[in-house]
């Protein structure tokens, strides 16, 4: 796998804490400190580059400490041939015991297609790589990872509008800290849909329309 480090909590921590310091200036968050500052602009791009920095500095410690403790490393998609056998870009590995750990996939939506290419329609990969900032942002599922990546792009500029199936935020999370959770963010400036169900995402000439 490597979803946490590649496409996951690592590069999401990292447009959190950019984010932020973004709109700390910005908004003039620091002005009470007597830090006053004017003419404060966004570079995405700057800041999509030091996510990646970040992301490759770990990927790289990992891939250091493979080679430090001897550990072999396969790239490639791998298949089972049978219980204790794996074939991997054509070199086959059979071991007693075999773990499979390809980290997450989002779940998939009947009338909602995904296209991170397009950059309209996007799972949480591609809301973590958006050439710019939207003008509107709807994030389907009110889970941590729809939170976190809609606060990045709510504190960059955007609208952000979260659509909840059930009657809470964070699902499975303790009730008290969910209200909590989402008075804090609706306070920031996120808008929240609850008890409603996403029946269709159809795109049109300015983007897409829930």
């Amino acid at each position: 796998g490597g979803t946490c480090l590649n496409v996951g909590c690592i590069p999401s921590k990292a447009l959190l804490h950019a984010s932020e310091k973004f709109e700390e200036v910005h908004d003039g968050m620091l002005a009470k400190y007597g830090v006053k500052v004017s003419g404060a602009s966004l570079d995405l791009k700057a800041m999509m580059t030091e996510k990646e920095k970040v992301v490759a500095g770990l990927t790289g410690g990992i891939a250091f400490l493979f080679k430090k403790n001897k550990v072999d490393w396969l790239k490639g998609l791998a298949s089972f041939k049978d219980a204790h056998s794996v074939e991997v870009a054509g070199k086959t590995v059979t071991a007693k015991n075999i773990v499979i750990a390809t980290g997450s996939s989002v779940t998939p939506l009947p009338g909602v297609e995904i296209d991170n290419s397009k950059g309209i329609v996007v799972d949480s990969t591609g809301a973590l790589d958006l050439a710019k900032v939207p003008g509107h942002m709807v994030v389907i599922g009110g889970g941590v990872i729809g939170l976190e990546l809609g606060s990045v792009w709510r504190r960059l500029g955007a609208k952000v509008t979260v659509v909840e199936y059930l009657d809470a935020i964070t699902p499975g999370m303790d009730g008290e800290v969910a209200k909590t959770l989402q008075r804090i963010l609706t306070k920031q400036g996120m808008k929240f849909v609850l008890g409603a169900a996403v029946q269709v995402v159809e795109r049109t000439a300015k983007g897409a329309r829930v």
